[in-house]
Parts: C-alpha cells; structure tokens; sequence
C-alpha cells in the first residue's frame, strides 16, 4: 500500500462544495492541472478518486502521482491465490435470497435510521442508495428491492470479469472443500 499524509478535513470540505457548484468537467481540469500524469490514468468518472488526488496534490503541494507505487516490501510469504465459482444461475439466486433475508432482518430499518448520513461514502452502496430513494419517493420499495438485486447481481459479475483478467489462481466450487485443502497442501510444500 503506497502512504498518503493525512489531509486536513477543511480542504476536503472545500474541495466537495467547488465540485457539487462547479461540477465533473471542473475537478477533471484542476486534476489535469495539478497531476498530468495521475490524470492520465484515473477514472474520470471517479469523483472519490479525483478528489482524493486534488486535495493530496493541494495540501502536499507534489503530485499525487509521486506518492504512487512506492518501493514494494518484499514479503515474508507467498500467497495461495483461489477463487470458489459457482454456476451464474446458483450465484444469483443466492445473491436473491441473500438480499431477502436482509430485508427480512431489518436493512430497511437501518437505512431508515441512516438517512441523515446517506452522504457519506460508507452509504453510496448497494443496498442503501436504492432504498433512500424509496424512501425519498422515487421508487416503490419493491422496485428497490429489486434494483439491490439486480446491482448485486452486476456487482458481482464485474468482480468475476476482474478474476477472468488475472492469471495466478485456481478455480474451485464451493463444495470442493477436500479439493481445496489439498491444493493448499500441494503449494505450500
């Protein structure tokens, strides 16, 4: 993990308001400005991410780009990379009946208690951002109910889209326990 010094509060606040006035086009030229090169690989469209660089890049007064990939510390270990699978049918409707029990045991109540926080970071999540817009009158709470679903469902492609990229693991099904230990013994030796 590269180390970043801790900004102050004051400029992140300031640096929110002259983005919610000033907008996306706004923060993407002040990146641009401070740290050509950060801009160059960042998601344009990651607000978090922009602002993180500008107010690093603001308060240190050195691009956030050159707190980047710092010296890697070599490690004691080897980690043994696995990826338990599932066929797409199983996996989404565990994911469906894992967002019913939730609503079952109180999410709806949670985010009712949270709505005065709903723009924290913490709470621009699956499962909360659907439902405060039920409850500002956007959505039926069935339609909610299903967008949590359905954003879980591509939540979880996506992550399985990023493991498909990668090369240095194997694939096991959740019910290969036997199979996976294993493995780990095979590699560990």
């Amino acid at each position: 993990m590269d180390d970043f010094i801790k900004v102050p509060s004051e400029i992140r606040e300031e640096l929110k308001k002259e983005f919610l006035d000033k907008g996306l086009n706004w923060l993407q030229d002040e990146l641009k400005k401070y740290d050509p090169i950060y801009f160059e690989t960042v998601d344009l469209n990651n607000q978090q991410r922009l602002l993180r660089a500008l107010e690093v890049c603001l308060f240190t007064k050195k691009t956030y780009s050159s707190f980047l990939n710092k010296a890697k510390q070599p490690r004691s270990f080897n980690a043994i990379k696995i990826l338990i699978n599932t066929s797409r049918e199983q996996l989404y409707n565990k994911i469906n009946n894992r967002v019913d029990e939730m609503m079952e045991k109180g999410l709806l109540e949670e985010v009712k208690s949270l709505i005065d926080f709903k723009e924290l970071n913490a709470l621009k999540t699956v499962g909360y951002q659907e439902l405060f817009d039920h409850f500002e009158g956007n959505t039926t709470l069935s339609m909610a109910i299903e967008k949590i679903k359905q954003h879980t469902r591509n939540y979880a492609k996506r992550q399985l889209t990023w493991f498909k990229n990668q090369d240095d693991f194997e694939i096991f099904l959740p019910e290969d326990s036997e199979k996976i230990k294993a493995y780990i013994d095979v590699i560990s030796q």
